[in-house]
């Protein structure tokens, strides 16, 4: 193996990590409510000697730590939020809940936020020792799951003086993130009608509900009608009582809208839009909706993505034993044979042999591979030139959102993944630092890709972050 001299750094500060992605798993946390857990982020800059802000773009947990001075900006996103309903305890081979119906870490954002925030410490203990000008940024971003907290840290300047963004995700096979997430937007749409007794004046009721069902048949039938990469989900927040003789005066529903880019989404936004606007007029109630949250589309950046999968092939796979091999093949147990397809199918590979955890990275001749989620590091790689990679936390298979990525979520083979992607962040982080052509290139090339009209934000100017909403 070809040694990166930031990799020592990493070894050299992982223990600590280790010990906070371990404190975020057990206080998970959702949207705009990650307290403990940014807290816990902050304790950790302050520890480490980083220039700490807090309440980023007016997000109480959103904070940023910085080091050095002169020089080029390097920026390590991180995360931290957890998933509602997720609640599960580690290690254990069956859904078994800590607390039945309670928080987890479905998606591995303690491991992420920790490993981002290690490749930051890597990179400033280097930049002290050797001298080198630059600074380096941790970023600590919650509400990634739905809350759009990136865009509106976007859209408020906090990376208008980044040159450089570099992240990961949590997952099973080690790779470079090279294909497109997609845009979405998260919109409520709240009817409201005329109470009356069901029995005795129904003909005096006009149901809420009834107009939430009817845009649900609605927008079902607009699915046949829509692009292929396209998604529209719904959940109802509101279904106006438990009282079955009462006709609702009151629904709301929850709409998630995703298209390939942006103005795309809005387009297909505003038809979801007008179905609502039907059902009202058929329930004769009155809607009226309210954008929460919205992302953008992801862009790839070359020649950050060639830089990393160099630092990725020169580091390798992460360095599992057999007892990592042997609890992750108890894990693959209780997965699917559709689960471990799925997971080589969204990689662009086939499985040749069965293997319970990656001894493999994904070849650099692999074409980007479209993501089908979407994810508000996209509004940063539109401003900022971004590169991020696919870590090998879980036995392959593992699907993200479900109670057994949880319950590996405190693992050895977890934590070894973490460690090994902050090693290949650190590294191009380090990189880019000192290689004023790679900067330029990944500037040009993401230009290239914006194009004349560049960022357009897709929230409303005077829409806040969610907070009161999303709790």
């Amino acid at each position: 193996m070809n040694e990166h001299q930031l990799w020592a750094y990493v070894d050299a500060a992982k223990q600590r990590f280790k010990t906070l992605s371990d404190r975020v798993w057990e206080t998970p946390e959702t949207c705009y409510a990650e307290t403990k857990s940014a807290a816990a982020h902050l304790e950790e800059l302050t520890f480490q000697g980083f220039r700490v802000q807090e309440n980023v773009a007016d997000i109480a947990t959103a904070v940023i730590g910085e080091a050095g001075s002169g020089g080029p900006v390097i920026a390590f996103l991180g995360e931290y939020d957890a998933l509602a309903g997720l609640s599960q305890k580690a290690d254990v081979l069956k859904q078994d809940p800590l607390v039945e119906g309670a928080n987890g870490h479905g998606c591995g954002h303690n491991l992420l936020g920790s490993a981002a925030m290690l490749s930051a410490v890597a990179v400033k203990n280097w930049l002290e020792e050797t001298g080198t000008p630059g600074r380096v940024r941790y970023y600590g971003c919650p509400a990634e799951e739905g809350g759009a907290a990136k865009t509106f840290m976007v859209r408020e300047g906090a990376f208008d003086d980044v040159d450089i963004a570099i992240t990961w995700h949590p997952g099973d096979i080690p790779g470079i993130v090279k294909g497109s997430s997609l845009a979405n937007a998260r919109v409520d749409f709240t009817f409201e009608g005329r109470a009356s007794h069901a029995a005795a004046a129904p003909h005096l009721g006009r149901s809420a509900l009834d107009a939430v069902e009817l845009m649900n048949v609605g927008v079902n039938y607009l699915r046949e009608h829509i692009p292929d990469e396209a998604r529209i989900h719904y959940a109802m927040i509101h279904g106006g009582g438990i009282s079955p003789n009462v006709v609702q005066a009151y629904a709301k529903v929850r709409y998630v809208v995703r298209a390939g880019t942006a103005p795309e989404m809005l387009e297909l936004l505003e038809r979801v839009r007008k179905v609502g606007t039907g059902a009202a007029m058929m329930t004769e109630t009155t809607m009226s909706h309210q954008i929460l949250a919205a992302v953008s589309n992801l862009i790839y950046n070359e020649p950050l993505g060639e830089a990393m999968q160099n630092n990725l092939e020169r580091l390798g796979p992460p360095p599992f034993s057999e007892v990592d091999l042997a609890y992750a093949t108890r894990f693959q147990a209780t997965l699917s044979e559709q689960d471990i397809q799925q997971t080589y199918r969204a990689r662009g590979l086939v499985e040749d042999v069965r293997k319970p955890l990656a001894d493999f990275i994904v070849p650099a001749s692999i074409p980007p591979m479209p993501l089908g989620g979407s994810t508000d590091v996209a509004d940063v790689s539109w401003v900022v030139p971004t590169v991020q990679m696919w870590g090998a936390n879980h036995a392959i298979g593992t699907q993200l959102h479900s109670w057994q990525a949880v319950a590996q979520g405190k693992s050895q083979p977890a934590i070894k993944g973490m460690v090994h992607a902050a090693a290949v962040m650190a590294a191009t982080g380090a990189d880019a630092m000192v290689d004023p052509e790679l900067r330029a290139r990944a500037k040009e090339d993401l230009a290239r890709r914006v194009g004349p009209k560049g960022y357009v934000c897709p929230l409303p100017p005077a829409i806040k972050p969610p907070v009161a909403e999303m709790a």
